[in-house]
């Protein structure tokens, strides 16, 4: 395992900006450790190894969007209105 000493100045990355990074470092080709690595490095405890492979996976299969896709399921329950109401 690596060693690094965890930067906070970025606590609460949006996982846009994680999945830029990996499709960086992949792109540069960098091992899937070091991926890892310099992301906990950054970010801390933010990303599992499987989630660097899975994205990995999928910008090497020609993927180019950092964005997850939207999901089929259950919609959310807070609305607009919801919100305004326990204000």
């Amino acid at each position: 395992m690596c060693e690094f000493k965890v930067d906070m100045s970025n606590p609460n990355p949006a996982k846009c900006e994680v999945h830029s990074v990996i499709r960086f470092l992949n792109k540069k080709g960098e091992a899937p450790a070091e991926v890892l690595c310099q992301i906990l490095s950054v970010f801390g405890d933010d990303m599992s190894r499987q989630n660097v492979a899975k994205w990995r996976h999928e910008f090497d299969a020609g993927r180019r969007d950092i964005h997850d896709e939207q999901r089929t399921g259950r919609p959310s329950l807070i609305v607009d209105d919801f919100v305004q109401k326990v204000e």
